[in-house]
């Protein structure tokens, strides 16, 4: 996204110097201005409604509801901020990590509805470094029929960006990335530079 805003608060989110509760806050606002872009294709039916002086035509989000998948644990800072925007949303779990040795994502957890047919789901990850949790869980979404998947990432790595379209490219549905920024490259770690560091950590602690 190109927005005075969201580069501004991206900035204060990267610095060192930025404690958790405030990198928190930081990021359930910054969600909200990216879920504003987001949701710009969210399915929507014609309705009507009764104002103070008449009656009129208006929209209401489509049934099934707008699914909210956070990958755990770090894309939970990003559901605040989401659901501010979206509050009559269905919420839905993905738990998933990278292993470091090998770089690939491992699924530990789940809790998603057995059929998303014709369900519009939106996913929620901080950092899309090496692409593969985020590619593996819109796979997960589409197996269970979800027919168009838009990930939410605060920061993006090139590497990361070609790899998740290869994984998403023959799922047969809509997908759209929206990102604050695509940052430099990947490290020989699999971290992204100059990134804000591991946003699980920084948003809730080591947890060691």
């Amino acid at each position: 996204m190109d927005h005075p805003l969201v580069s501004h608060k991206l900035t204060l989110l990267r610095s060192v110097d930025t404690p958790s509760p405030v990198f928190r806050q930081l990021v359930e606002e910054l969600v909200t201005l990216l879920a504003y872009e987001a949701t710009r294709e969210v399915q929507v039916d014609p309705c009507t409604v009764v104002t103070p002086i008449t009656t009129t035509g208006g929209v209401a989000l489509s049934r099934p509801k707008p699914l909210v998948v956070p990958i755990l644990r770090a894309g939970l800072g990003m559901l605040e901020g989401m659901m501010r925007l979206i509050p009559t949303a269905e919420v839905g779990f993905v738990g998933m990590a990278r292993d470091e040795q090998t770089l690939q994502p491992m699924t530990y957890a789940e809790r998603l509805p057995g059929d998303l047919s014709g369900r519009q789901c939106f996913v929620l990850d901080p950092m899309l470094a090496t692409g593969g949790s985020l590619g593996g869980a819109v796979q997960f979404l589409a197996n269970r029929g979800a027919n168009h998947v838009v990930c939410l990432c605060i920061l993006a790595a090139p590497e990361g960006i070609e790899r998740f379209r290869e994984l998403v490219a023959d799922l047969g549905i809509r997908c759209t990335l929206v990102v604050a920024c695509v940052d430099e490259r990947l490290n020989e770690k699999g971290y992204i530079v100059p990134g804000l560091g591991d946003a699980g950590d920084r948003l809730y602690g080591l947890a060691e």
